[in-house]
């Protein structure tokens, strides 16, 4: 299997292509979503219907260890998100 990167880039291009809108117009589209989407989820979680939610999770410290060099350091506390496919979504990929 060959795995390829969905960039930010490839989303604008293919918007481009299936609406025929500008470059720039589909760009602000896309940065705009993507604000909706960071803004909505500080709030814990957000929900797409018949896509999924996004969900906020607070990982905690834990100890890592660099694969090269077996050199063990810290990894910090953070924030994540957890996207969980919608049912519906699921049934149309399969």
């Amino acid at each position: 299997m060959n795995k390829k990167n969905f960039t930010k880039i490839n989303f604008v291009k293919n918007l481009n292509v299936k609406t025929g809108l500008s470059v720039q117009i589909c760009k602000k589209l896309i940065n705009d979503f993507l604000e909706i989407l960071i803004q909505s989820t500080k709030d814990d979680e957000f929900n797409l219907k018949n896509i999924g939610s996004l969900r906020l999770i607070k990982k905690k410290e834990r100890l890592g260890r660099n694969p090269k060099t077996n050199e063990e350091h810290i990894i910090t506390s953070r924030k994540s998100i957890r996207f969980t496919a919608s049912k519906k979504l699921l049934k149309n990929l399969n």
